[in-house]
C-alpha cells in the first residue's frame, strides 16, 4: 500500500468516536494517525533479533538521548520493560519498595515474584506518591533475616492517583536515597511524557534522577504498540539478555518502530489538549449528585468517587447507554481518560451524556 493509499483510507474513515462509542476508558485504545501509518509504511527494517534493524536502533537512541541515558531497548509493552529492568536489577530474595497503587505490583501478573523471586514493601501515600522518609523507615537493615531493600520504584504519572505527578523534590531526595543506601531508583513511565508536558520540566535534568525509566509509547502517544527501557550501557546489555530469554525479541519491529518516532516527533505537545480536556470532564463529572468527589486532573486522567449505595457497574452502565465508555477503578470509583482519539467535540459529548 503507498503513502497516498493509506492517506485515502484514512481521510475516509470517520473518527471511531462519531460512528460508535465514545471510548475514555483508556489512553491504549487510540489507532495510528494516517501520517504515523505512512511513516511506517515508510520504514527500513530488518532482523532486529540480530540487532539490524536501523528503525528500531533509531528509536532506542532517540528515546535514551531524550531522557538524558546511554541506551535503550525496545519492546512489545510496559509490562515487559518494567519487569526487565526489575529482573536486571535484583536478585531472588530482594525486594521492591513501591506504592500499594503501582502498576508494577497490582497490574503485572505477580511479576516480581514470577519473573525476579522478589518481595515487594508496599507504602501507602497521596494518590500513588510516598514520601522520602516513608522509603526510608521501609528499608531493611542489613539482617540476614530480612529481604534485601534493593529497588525503589516511582510510577510518574500514578494511573491510580488520576494521572497525579510527583513533587520534583521528592524524586530528587529518593535518588540521593537510593544513592546513600546502594539502591537503584526506576521509573515506571507509562504516562511520563505526559508528566513532562504538564510540569515543564526538562526531559534529560529529570530522566537524570532514575538508574532506569520504562517510556511507553502505545498510551498518550498514540503509537499501537510498544515500549522503551532506557539506562546505562552494562543495563540495557543485560536487558538484551533477559528479553531473549522470555520471548521478546521481534524481527522486522521497524514498522513498529517507526510508529514510536512519530509519536515522539510529533505526538507529546499535543498531549496539554488532552489535560485541558481531562479538566473539562472533570468539571461534568463533579456536577453530579451521585459523584461525592473527583481527584483534581493534573494530565489525563479523571477518576471520581460515587456516593455510598450508588453501584459501580450499573452506573457505568447507564454512561454506556448515552454512548459514553468509561471504566472501573477502585470499589467505589470511575474513571475517564481522554486520547488522541477524542477530540473537544467528542468531550463535550460526553459531558452532555454525563
Amino acid at each position: 500500500m503507498t503513502a497516498d493509499a493509506v492517506k485515502d483510507v484514512m481521510e475516509k474513515r470517520a473518527p471511531a468516536w462519531e460512528i460508535s462509542m465514545i471510548d475514555l476508558r483508556s489512553d491504549t485504545v487510540t489507532r495510528p494517525t494516517a501520517a504515523m501509518l505512512q511513516a511506517m509504511m515508510a520504514a527500513e527494517v530488518g532482523d532486529d533479533v540480530l540487532g539490524e534493524d536501523p528503525t528500531v536502533r533509531a528509536l532506542e537512541a532517540q528515546a535514551a538521548a531524550l531522557m538524558g541515558h546511554e541506551a535503550g531497548i525496545f519492546c512489545p509493552s510496559g509490562t515487559m520493560t518494567n519487569q526487565i529492568a526489575l529482573q536486571a536489577h535484583l536478585r531472588p530474595g530482594d525486594e521492591v519498595i513501591c506504592a500499594d497503587t503501582a502498576h508494577i505490583y497490582l497490574y503485572e501478573g505477580g511479576g516480581i515474584a514470577a519473573n525476579a523471586g522478589a518481595s515487594v514493601r508496599l507504602l501507602s501515600g497521596d494518590r500513588g506518591r510516598f514520601s522520602v522518609a516513608q522509603a526510608e523507615a521501609a528499608i531493611w537493615p542489613d539482617d540476614p533475616h530480612h529481604p534485601k531493600s534493593r529497588v525503589i520504584a516511582v510510577e510518574d504519572t500514578s494511573n491510580r492517583g488520576g494521572g497525579a505527578t510527583w513533587p520534583l523534590v521528592d524524586l530528587q531526595g529518593l535518588r540521593r536515597l537510593a544513592d546513600e543506601r546502594g539502591m537503584i531508583l526506576h521509573l515506571d513511565g507509562a504516562r511520563v511524557m505526559n508528566r513532562l508536558v504538564a510540569t515543564g520540566d526538562d526531559p534529560r535534568a529529570y530522566g537524570a534522577l532514575f538508574h532506569s525509566i520504562s517510556i511507553c509509547l502505545s498510551k498518550g502517544l498514540g503509537a499501537p504498540v510498544g515500549s522503551v527501557l532506557v539506562g546505562s550501557h552494562a543495563l540495557i546489555a543485560e536487558a538484551r539478555r533477559i528479553r531473549k530469554r522470555i520471548g521478546g525479541g521481534m524481527r522486522q519491529a521497524g514498522y513498529l518502530a517507526a510508529a514510536g518516532i512519530y509519536a515522539l516527533e510529533h505526538h507529546v505537545e499535543r498531549l496539554a489538549e488532552d489535560h485541558r480536556r481531562a479538566r473539562r470532564l472533570a468539571e461534568a463529572l463533579a456536577a453530579r449528585s451521585d459523584v461525592v468527589s473527583v481527584m483534581p486532573p493534573e494530565t489525563n486522567i479523571v477518576i471520581g468517587r460515587l456516593a455510598p449505595g450508588v453501584e459501580k457497574a450499573g452506573w457505568l452502565a447507564g454512561l454506556k447507554d448515552r454512548g459514553v465508555l468509561a471504566s472501573g477503578a477502585g470499589p467505589d470509583e470511575v474513571r475517564l481518560v481522554t486520547h488522541l482519539d477524542a477530540p473537544d467535540a467528542a468531550i463535550e459529548a460526553a459531558c452532555r451524556a454525563l
